[in-house]
């Protein structure tokens, strides 16, 4: 028998470029133009502003604001206003931060924690009436505040609560925009399939929601918690009303620098400065863990 000689493989130059050989021509839009740049700065620059006209006003003196020739750099006198607000008996800044720390973070527990409970149940639980209930709990976000503010009142007075961080608890527990939220998120991010094998395994429904709704509910539950610690963080309506001077929450007792004939604009702002603090604290340390686990939810779904 004849040997077949394999035919020789012809060797290409890499470094020669092909001969009509087309390269790949870049995507239009794959990378943001000047446009988009200029957006988010124009975007930055307003969202910073507000912050430096504070400590602007809060870093000089009561005729600082008045002053038509006044610098746009900050002064020295913020820490000075600022340990005047703390220490200000009219004020009550430690026990007021205190309550706000505690009676945001009660709340975002809470609301979280209900949220996702019912979010589960309206997503991924058939039941009759499911869907008008959930209508339902959607068409109560139309009603505002201001409406239940008297009767809530009433019964508040007649329980002995007012003046207690526990009126502006209780009322805040659930919040029927965190059930839709949850409700839209789990029915998109659990496929049907996942809850079926876990119930051929022998899982109840309330381990099933444990071991596959809250796992998959924690990128939509943070985002949740830290705008709903925000929010209640900066509620001054009802702690206003329901809350005295003893007992305050953050933003009553700032509003109480207000309240002299003559106003000292530099310790209102650097109080107001001081009230931030904790919120950026909040997203400097949770930013990244909340990023994270978007973009692992995205991936996931």
């Amino acid at each position: 028998m004849t040997a077949v000689t394999p035919a020789p493989v012809p060797v290409i130059d890499r470094d020669l470029p092909a001969r009509g050989r087309r390269r790949p021509r870049p995507v239009r839009g794959s990378r943001p133009g000047w446009i988009v740049y200029a957006s988010l700065a124009a975007v930055l620059l307003a969202s910073i502003f507000p912050f430096y006209w504070s400590l602007l006003i809060g870093s000089g003196d009561a005729s600082t604001v008045r002053d038509p020739n006044m610098s746009w750099i900050p002064g020295g006198n913020f820490f000075a206003n600022a340990a005047a607000v703390m220490g200000d008996p009219a004020v009550n800044f430690w026990p007021a931060l205190l309550n706000s720390i505690i009676s945001s973070a009660l709340i975002a527990a809470s609301v979280v924690f209900f949220s996702t409970l019912a979010g589960w149940a309206f997503a991924k639980l058939k039941f009759r009436g499911g869907p008008w209930l959930l209508l339902f709990v959607v068409g109560t976000m139309a009603v505002p505040m201001q409406l239940g503010v008297v009767p809530l009142y009433i019964l508040f007075s007649e329980l002995g609560w007012t003046g207690q961080l526990g009126a502006i608890i209780i009322p805040a527990l659930t919040s029927a925009f965190g059930v839709f939220w949850m409700t839209q998120y789990l029915r998109q991010a659990v496929p049907d399939e996942l809850i079926e094998a876990a119930r051929v395994d022998g899982a109840t429904s309330f381990r099933t929601f444990l071991t596959v709704g809250v796992p998959a509910a924690r990128p939509a539950a943070a985002m949740l918690g830290l705008f709903t610690f925000v929010s209640a963080w900066n509620n001054f309506f009802w702690p206003f009303i329901v809350l005295d001077r003893q007992n305050p929450t953050l933003p009553v007792a700032l509003s109480l620098l207000q309240s002299n004939y003559f106003v000292d604009y530099s310790k209102v702002l650097a109080g107001v400065l001081l009230s931030t603090i904790p919120l950026l604290v909040l997203f400097v340390f949770a930013g990244k863990q909340l990023v994270s686990g978007i973009m692992q939810g995205a991936v996931k779904g």
